[in-house]
């Protein structure tokens, strides 16, 4: 993928390096780190965040392969600017026992089926509902946000098994997920690098 870096941008990462050392990282989790740190200006994500280098370079694959992207939220959707992606929130309902959030996961699901990815940053019921599909996802950002669920549903997450990005606070949010995928979909696959 070419891309053209913004100055700005170039001179945010210069100066998080300068603060943050993340040379430790592997290749995909140091992506990921580093452009979530800069999304959210917050140092703390570099020991918050859960990743595995090797769920991380499968869903890179997928991801440059063509697999879906489902977001929970049009925010996730409007970081995400060189992809497209799946939100159904418009179309989802809330009812008893089930927001509307969740739903909308659900009536994605039904449209990409198994295999996609699932960028979610603000609901937690979203991220609850997902854990109870049989989607195989090639990866889950799980990211949401809030005092009311955020910590529980993304500990469930990690609990699944299921490939993942998640993190341990309340932290999270629209900006924080959409990063964590650009951070995937910016990294440059084999044959860039030739």
């Amino acid at each position: 993928m070419n891309r053209v870096v913004h100055p700005i941008e170039q001179e945010s990462f210069r100066r998080l390096r300068a603060r943050l050392d993340t040379s430790h990282f592997p290749p995909l989790t140091r992506a990921v780190v580093e452009r979530v740190v800069h999304s959210a200006a917050d140092l703390e994500y570099a020991t918050d965040l859960v990743t595995d280098e090797g769920d991380l370079a499968k869903a890179h694959a997928a991801l440059h392969a063509g697999a879906p992207v489902v977001v929970d939220v049009e925010m996730v959707a409007a970081g995400i600017t060189r992809r497209e992606t799946v939100c159904r929130l418009r179309d989802a309902e809330s009812g008893p026992g089930l927001t509307r959030s969740a739903h909308a996961i659900r009536l994605a699901y039904e449209q990409v089926g198994p295999g996609a990815l699932w960028v979610i940053g603000n609901a937690p019921t979203a991220l609850e509902e997902l854990l109870t599909l049989d989607a195989s996802p090639a990866l889950v950002i799980g990211l949401p946000v809030g005092f009311v669920g955020a910590v529980e549903s993304k500990a469930a997450l990690r609990e699944s098994g299921l490939p993942a990005v998640s993190n341990v606070s309340e932290r999270g949010g629209s900006a924080v997920a959409a990063a964590a995928l650009n951070a995937l979909l910016y990294h440059p696959t084999s044959e860039e690098n030739l």
